[in-house]
């Protein structure tokens, strides 16, 4: 992999507007398996093909694995995001930080609610040698920025069309 630089600082400048200011728009597709059920053995591809993943239903769930799923993908990005946001806080901050970690569990399961389900996300970050008051300060602030954090603790806006060719 070539090595990257990091982002400018700037992206952590405060955004002043009526609506959203649209950045980056990921766009994957999931479609065929078997009987065509895309989580049980589907496949996932982005529009720009560097994301093609088959889809398998965990054996937790009575599948046979030998793919992902569907929460992984969503702890991956919110691990990522949090990872990218942690580093970019902490640079903003003057903080080094030798080899901070990511960890994410998404959790798919009953709503208690409706009896149908729900997403639950746990996340765990490790920040070795750090004052452990800084290091709360430094994942609360982040928590503030990444955008995953925020989807999690207020809900995000979404739509949903059909189409019928």
């Amino acid at each position: 992999m070539s090595e990257i630089n990091r982002p400018s600082l700037a992206v952590l400048d405060k955004y002043y507007g009526d609506e959203a200011q649209p950045l980056y728009t990921g766009r994957v597709r999931v479609s065929g398996g078997v009987s065509k059920h895309g989580r049980a053995s589907g496949v996932v591809r982005s529009d720009d093909g560097e994301l093609a993943l088959d889809l398998r239903l965990p054996p937790d769930l009575g599948g046979p694995g030998g793919g992902t799923n569907p929460e992984q993908l969503l702890a991956a990005g919110y691990a990522g995001c949090f990872h990218g946001a942690l580093v970019l806080v902490a640079a903003r901050a003057g903080l080094e930080l030798p080899n901070p970690c990511v960890d994410v569990a998404v959790t798919f399961a009953r709503d208690p609610v409706d009896g149908l389900y729900l997403l639950q996300a746990q996340i765990v970050v490790s920040l070795p040698g750090m004052d452990p008051v800084q290091a709360e300060e430094l994942v609360r602030n982040t928590e503030r920025v990444c955008p995953y954090a925020k989807m999690f603790h207020r809900g995000i806006g979404h739509g949903v069309r059909v189409v019928v060719e």
